[in-house]
């Protein structure tokens, strides 16, 4: 109902874009943003690739100039969607009133689900004046759209024969365990194997920083620690992770001793910065979960 949805009023649309990202960050669920046509919806465009480029959950509502106008030139036309192609999981245009609940419906489904992300709705005046009787569509169908949520069996099985097998093992988790809330298994996996455990920036949080596994941030601007005992690793769990720059510096120089496991929900993520031994393609939390059924504790890790 309209009582049920506070509205907050910006100075700026990018202020906006920022808070939706802010609030989606805090309380795991979906921001949400408006802006005006034209320069109010440019206007987002950095918090959006922020939100993209952070993997954070985000439905945008821009104005448009009516339909008949698109493609004219008109007052503070702009193709707002294809402008944020690069950047949104997902860019509608609603062209019909009739459509609108179902691409709302999609548009949610789309940013929280699979690897979260924004999704742009882009809402034409002649449309927003329209009526219709409204039908929220109770299930969602998309064609293509198909999020893997369970890892394979096999692969994961001979992940957990990589970690036996492992003497300086260490996980390196990101923040997939924080937007797949997996805290529960993470640090039953780390307690169960006895592995040392380092975060990335978005990470952090993932585990308690004052357990005496934890090694803090990996990286750039990390732990001298953290980055020495990667080099000296003979196995990588990547956990929700990128392996980006930051964290890898010279590919040709990385943990050249480690093999690598890397599990992620996005599969375009794995191996796309480094070679990788043991894929595994699916949520986190269900994966650690199965993870946590067939590994033991192992002994201390000396140097």
């Amino acid at each position: 109902s309209e009582t049920s949805i506070k509205h907050i009023l910006t100075r700026h649309e990018q202020g906006a874009a920022h808070a939706a990202d802010g609030y989606a960050r805090a309380t795991g669920k979906v921001g949400v943003c408006m802006a005006t046509s034209g320069p109010g919806a440019t206007n987002l465009i950095t918090g959006l690739a922020n939100a993209h480029l952070d993997s954070i959950p985000l439905v945008a509502f821009t104005g448009q100039v009516p339909t008949g106008l698109i493609g004219t030139d008109a007052f503070q036309e702009v193709d707002i969607s294809g402008i944020t192609l690069p950047i949104t999981k997902n860019s509608y245009i609603a062209r019909d009133v009739k459509d609108l609940a179902r691409i709302v419906k999609e548009a949610f489904y789309i940013a929280r689900t699979g690897r979260p992300g924004p999704v742009l709705i882009d809402f034409p005046k002649d449309i927003q004046l329209a009526r219709t009787e409204f039908k929220y569509p109770k299930k969602v169908y998309l064609n293509g759209y198909k999020p893997t949520f369970s890892g394979n069996v096999k692969q994961i099985k001979a992940a957990v024969q990589e970690i036996k097998n492992a003497k300086k093992p260490i996980i390196y988790a990101g923040g997939g365990i924080i937007s797949s809330n997996a805290f529960p298994e993470l640090k039953d996996f780390v307690l169960k194997t006895n592995i040392p455990i380092t975060t990335t920036l978005m990470g952090l949080g993932c585990f308690p920083e004052t357990h005496p596994l934890s090694l803090g941030m990996l990286g750039m601007h990390g732990t001298a620690y953290a980055n020495y005992a990667v080099s000296a690793a003979d196995l990588i769990i990547g956990l929700g992770v990128r392996f980006d720059d930051r964290i890898t510096g010279k590919l040709d120089e990385f943990a050249l001793k480690a093999k690598i496991i890397h599990i992620d929900i996005d599969p375009a993520e794995v191996g796309k910065n480094i070679s990788v031994d043991i894929p595994i393609v699916g949520d986190i939390k269900n994966i650690l979960k199965k993870l946590n059924e067939y590994v033991h504790k192992k002994k201390e890790q000396n140097g």
